[in-house]
């Protein structure tokens, strides 16, 4: 029996990302952009029901919500060739359609607001379908829907569906320019708080690592957010693909999670693919071998987070996990003597309190997809440099928070009235203490580490129950 996932689009990112993911999708499963099955598409194997319903007619429609408080994006959606794909009843504008200004306050209190109507939209699929097994949300965490409406649903969902786990595709600002969005570091403050508190797994897709990739790797000299949009579906995709395409082992979220995620607070992961190709270069083939996959897979120029660590702090950053997701013609002696070789060249520095593998996960290839490669791979990797990513929000939130800057944009709102600022100082203790939680995975003595904290116990105790297939 497929476990449904119900996807919510968040934002103006969230629903660009999401429609990539949609695009490919169908594509993979070979179906039409009107939802309807292709005549080509015989062959089965492959679960649909994980992602999709059918219709009366037939046809197949995403357990997706499209959540917006501006129309823009969402207008663009329903009037483009896949408009007939998704449930209209799922999609939720703002009546006023003026957006959030870019405020994480302004977001999550509409979301407070609406958020009954758009909770019935998800209590509709959940009651369509047979074994949920739990929510992916797409967001932005810098802007101000995805962010502040973001994080009301996660807190919302959280609480509603305490037993169903919620993984969540979070893409972080571009570090390295010049934001548009001068609040933007205090908006992923905030929004990093919930991603700590209220999600199971956070796939973190960091936009100065896409762009990095696509103009070092995919040679685009400026790229679009169409081209880095379409990195990030590549991920998403691929990351399902054993939900989708089921195999012995991973076939399930919770078995994904289970192995990535040992401890309850520890749970972002970066990733990695590889062969990386965009339109004009199809027509470059190269040899893929299973060896030459993993082995890219833990070069830090394919790995979709920046790391801002000194040389010192990057030498003692480990893995805590890996999964690595092996697509293609792949025998399995191929997988041993791979691992077998990374082992010998002590490629990978794990943790001293784990175990010290590299688990892999094998999955069929989409019969409807031509690609130019034989063999592909995607890397999802717990990894103790991660914190270095959210000690660099911390640094931008701290400058903007000594020149009290831009603080009556939130001080608006029923969260921050009468000057109440604590919102911030608890988002930013419970930041550090997930950098400092990673900095201690990297010693032989975490599992000592915080046991005086209750709130630990009741985190992990929390994280255990969803766990329980």
């Amino acid at each position: 029996m497929p476990r449904e996932i119900i996807t919510i689009q968040v934002g103006q990112c969230g629903n660009q990302i999401g429609m990539e993911f949609w695009k490919q999708l169908c594509l993979e499963h070979g179906i039409g952009k009107d939802g309807l099955l292709e005549d080509f598409a015989t062959q089965g194997g492959d679960r649909k029901d994980v992602f999709f319903y059918q219709a009366d007619d037939q046809h197949y429609i995403p357990r997706a919500l499209l959540v917006d408080l501006e129309p823009r994006v969402i207008n663009g959606i329903q009037n483009s060739e896949y408009r007939n794909l998704y449930n209209h009843e799922n999609i939720f504008v703002a009546e006023h359609g003026g957006g959030a200004g870019n405020n994480w306050a302004s977001g999550y209190h509409q979301g407070e607001q609406v958020v009954d109507d758009i909770m019935d939209m998800i209590d509709r699929e959940a009651d369509g379908s047979d074994s949920l097994e739990g929510f992916v949300l797409c967001h932005s965490i810098a802007g101000g829907t995805g962010s502040g409406m973001g994080s009301y649903l996660l807190e919302t969902l959280n609480d509603r569906y305490s037993k169903k786990l919620v993984q969540t595709y979070s893409v972080f600002p571009n570090q390295m320019e010049t934001s548009d969005v001068v609040v933007q570091p205090y908006n992923s403050l905030l929004t990093l708080k919930r991603l700590t508190l209220n999600a199971d797994c956070v796939v973190v897709l960091d936009n100065t690592a896409l762009n990095r990739i696509a103009v070092e790797r995919l040679h685009l000299a400026n790229p679009t957010f169409a081209q880095t949009n379409s990195l990030v579906s590549t991920v998403m995709s691929a990351s399902t693909t054993t939900l989708r395409y089921p195999g012995y082992m991973n076939n399930d979220l919770v078995g994904l999670l289970a192995s990535l995620i040992p401890t309850p607070r520890c749970h972002f992961l970066m990733t990695g693919y590889t062969p990386l190709t965009v339109e004009r270069q199809v027509n470059m083939i190269r040899k893929t071998t299973v060896l030459d996959v993993m082995r890219r897979l833990l070069q830090t120029k394919n790995i979709m987070v920046s790391s801002y660590a000194r040389n010192k702090e990057a030498s003692q950053a480990k893995y805590i996990s890996i999964l690595n997701i092996i697509q293609g013609e792949v025998d399995p002696t191929q997988v041993h003597e791979s691992l077998q070789r990374i082992r010998e060249r002590k490629l990978v520095n794990f943790i001293e309190w784990g175990p010290a593998s590299i688990q892999v996960a094998l999955s069929r290839k989409s019969p409807y997809v031509q690609t130019t490669h034989r063999v592909s791979g995607l890397m999802l990797a717990n990894h103790t440099s991660i914190r270095h990513l959210f000690s660099k929000c911390l640094g931008q939130y701290e400058k903007l928070r000594k020149k009290q800057a831009f603080l009556d944009n939130y001080r608006k709102f029923p969260m921050f009235e009468d000057n109440d600022l604590s919102e911030f100082d608890e988002s930013r203790e419970i930041i550090e203490s997930l950098v400092d939680e990673y900095k201690a995975c990297e010693s032989p003595d975490y599992i000592k580490w915080g046991m005086e904290d209750p709130g630990e116990a009741n985190v992990a105790a929390a994280l255990d129950s969803k766990l329980v297939v």
